[in-house]
């Protein structure tokens, strides 16, 4: 499991807010818009106070799904539609690579809407938020 450090910025229920500092894996990514400091939602089980710094790990298997969920299926989802487009385009009677980009296109838009809905399924799921597992100081 992925372990980071971070600050407690608030407490509600069972869940902390944390911020955490970017580190160099974050440099490339630009998922985060460019932001310096990332704030997550983790479970809180330790009883954390907001200004306590702790330690906090994400599932590995959270994590690769996600990840797939985001980078690969789109891609996969485009790929699928590229071939449909193909054999769609006799039916069509469709020349050219048309049929191939129009397939690709909507497969990909409709990979999008999935991640999408796959993201605010897993932001409601408490088992696919991190865990605090050690307060460090405080």
């Amino acid at each position: 499991m992925k372990q980071e450090q971070g600050i407690v910025l608030s407490v509600e229920g069972g869940l902390a807010k944390v911020r955490v500092g970017r580190h160099e894996e974050c440099g490339s990514c630009g998922a985060c818009g460019g932001a310096q400091q990332v704030v997550v939602e983790a479970v809180n089980d330790v009883g954390a106070q907001p200004g306590q710094r702790v330690l906090f790990e994400f599932r590995e298997a959270n994590v690769l799904t996600g990840a797939f969920v985001v980078f690969i299926l789109p891609l996969l989802m485009g790929g699928v539609g590229a071939v449909i487009g193909h054999f769609l385009a006799p039916v069509l009677d469709a020349s050219g690579s048309l049929p191939y980009v129009l397939g690709a296109l909507v497969f990909f838009l409709l990979a999008l809407v999935l991640v999408k809905m796959f993201d605010k399924r897993a932001a409601h799921k408490q088992e696919a938020k991190p865990v605090i597992v050690e307060i460090i100081d405080g």
